[in-house]
């Protein structure tokens, strides 16, 4: 007796794509680390207005790199190369929690738009004292907005997420401190 072919119902998925599709199709497992879905988003939250400031001060800065002139020029433009590294480096850990944690991190311009505090960099670069006055505006900024997810991760004793902020809240605010000093 001949073998009746296999309809769409019983077929297997034969494609690298339609075993993927298929098993895309499931839910996503519960997430069970000991914090509360509503306090994860409220925390994912916080975090992802971390990142839009991080990265907006990571492109102004690296603006600035590219952009300073002025007798300040070599040590300026060395020491906006660090700073911007630091923030390039920052932005990942910061995504990684946000997904930790079961949420999507935001990564689109538009995204970081909308939740960032800080103004994106002036379309004409401003004198070298003014790259540096802004600069300051915005370690500040970001410092205000760590600083402010405290609560949250503290009442939902999310230890990872308050150490990433004592660490960004470390740089930002000595960072702010040695650029203060140049305006002095």
């Amino acid at each position: 007796m001949a073998k009746k072919p296999a309809t769409a119902k019983t077929a297997a998925p034969k494609t690298a794509a339609a075993k993927s599709a298929t098993l895309g199709s499931a839910a996503a497992p519960r997430i069970d680390i000991g914090i509360s879905d509503k306090d994860r988003a409220a925390i994912a939250r916080g975090l992802s207005a971390l990142l839009a400031d991080t990265y907006t001060l990571y492109l102004t800065t690296h603006n600035f790199h590219w952009n300073v002139t002025g007798p300040m020029f070599n040590t300026l433009h060395t020491m906006f190369m660090e700073q911007y590294t630091e923030l390039w480096n920052a932005v990942d850990p910061i995504a990684e929690r946000i997904r930790a944690l079961g949420h999507f991190a935001p990564g689109s311009y538009a995204a970081f738009g909308k939740l960032a505090s800080l103004p994106d960099a002036p379309e004409t670069p401003p004198a070298a004292l003014e790259m540096v006055r802004i600069l300051v505006e915005g370690h500040e900024a970001v410092a205000r907005t760590a600083r402010a997810l405290f609560p949250a991760a503290d009442k939902a004793s999310d230890e990872p997420t308050a150490d990433l902020l004592t660490q960004r809240l470390t740089v930002h605010e000595q960072t702010a401190w040695m650029l203060r000093s140049l305006l002095e």
